[in-house]
């Protein structure tokens, strides 16, 4: 009994090492694929040059599934947002399944100088990233702007839109707001007539941005009102979003729903209905034109009663034929009942004498 129990011992070190690494590879798998998954989204491109004119294809892999995704060429490795890119020469792609692209992409220059890469990001949801170095042969190469080497730092503290549509706006006048923010300067160094840029963007389009001035010189620590205006196209309608960013920050994003114009509307309905009335107008007088006209003068007069008295002991009467009526051809005549009438005395009876038999 004391042997076997002594023979046993040594074989629980060794149960013990196998159980601990079946545990560590259990718990090191989910690790693993954490970590995979926290890398995030990746792109590459078939070739790293090409010129003006070709084609290069662009691959993708771990981006969120059915995700719709724009591809843009841009200069200066896009540090100053999409204002830098070729988007006139962009494409979209929907991600698949899996969560892997395939995307053909024309080469173009964009509007500033290379370094360039190709930027993938997403249209809808979270959003997500991706840059591609790029060499677009044939395009100017230029060295990168310096970073801003001031030391002030813009806040929004709160922001507003003012302004209303007036009657010209219900007719189709572009829509205007006035964008009132409250900006602080955290850094340590004054901001002097800093330069923002206020955007526009409509549904999933990408925001145009437009470059305005604030002049003025705002002290760290303090606080000012700043105000820029807003305006849309003519007709412009719907839900729109106002962003304002300094530099290659995003301050704020007011939204601003825009109503239909319907005073156009009702200019073309009004407008369709007297188009169509003037038509009518003009075809019934052409109508009227065109119609021929029976002459009044050369209709005989009507027959009066010593007339007719006559005409029916004329030769028409004498021949037994009904005389025509002036409405009536001779053969639609209608023909009258015969009438029994007493024929006056001859001339032999009106000559007996009285008491004659």
């Amino acid at each position: 009994m004391n042997a076997r129990r002594f023979a046993g011992t040594p074989a629980r070190p060794a149960a013990v090492v196998t159980v601990l690494a079946l545990v560590l590879l259990a718990l090191g798998a989910p690790l693993t694929g954490g970590a995979m998954a926290a890398e995030g989204p990746t792109a590459k491109v078939s070739r790293a040059e090409a010129g003006t004119g070709g084609t290069v294809t662009v691959t993708g892999a771990r981006w969120r599934p059915r995700a719709l995704l724009t591809l843009l060429i841009c200069g200066q490795n896009m540090i100053g947002g999409t204002n830098s890119c070729a988007n006139g020469d962009g494409r979209a792609v929907t991600v698949g399944a899996d969560g892997t692209f395939t995307k053909k992409l024309p080469v173009s220059e964009p509007p500033k100088p290379c370094p360039c890469v190709i930027h993938i990001a997403t249209v809808t949801g979270e959003a997500a990233a991706a840059d591609v170095t790029f060499k677009v042969a044939g395009h100017p190469v230029a060295p990168l702007p310096k970073e801003r080497s001031g030391g002030e730092r813009l806040s929004v503290l709160s922001a507003r839109l003012d302004g209303s549509s007036g009657l010209l706006t219900w007719f189709g006048a572009p829509p205007s707001r006035r964008l009132v923010v409250t900006v602080g300067n955290l850094g340590s160094t004054p901001a002097r007539d800093p330069v923002f840029e206020v955007g526009t963007s409509h549904g999933v389009f990408a925001p145009s941005w437009e470059e305005q001035r604030w002049r003025g010189t705002l002290q760290p620590g303090k606080k000012t009102q700043v105000k820029l205006d807003v305006e849309l196209s003519a007709g412009a309608h719907g839900d729109y979003l106002v962003s304002l960013r300094y530099g290659d920050k995003l301050l704020v994003e007011q939204p601003w729903t825009v109503g239909r114009p319907w005073g156009v509307t009702l200019f073309w309905v009004l407008l369709c209905v007297v188009v169509a009335a003037t038509v009518f107008r003009i075809g019934m007088a052409i109508v009227d034109k065109v119609r021929p006209r029976t002459s009044r003068a050369a209709a005989p007069p009507p027959p009066s009663s010593s007339s007719s008295g006559s005409s029916a002991s004329g030769p028409a009467a004498a021949n037994g034929a009904h005389p025509a009526l002036p409405w009536f051809t001779p053969d639609t005549a209608p023909e009258a009942p015969p009438r029994h009438q007493i024929s006056a005395p001859s001339e032999e009876i009106r000559s007996t004498p009285k008491g004659t038999t």
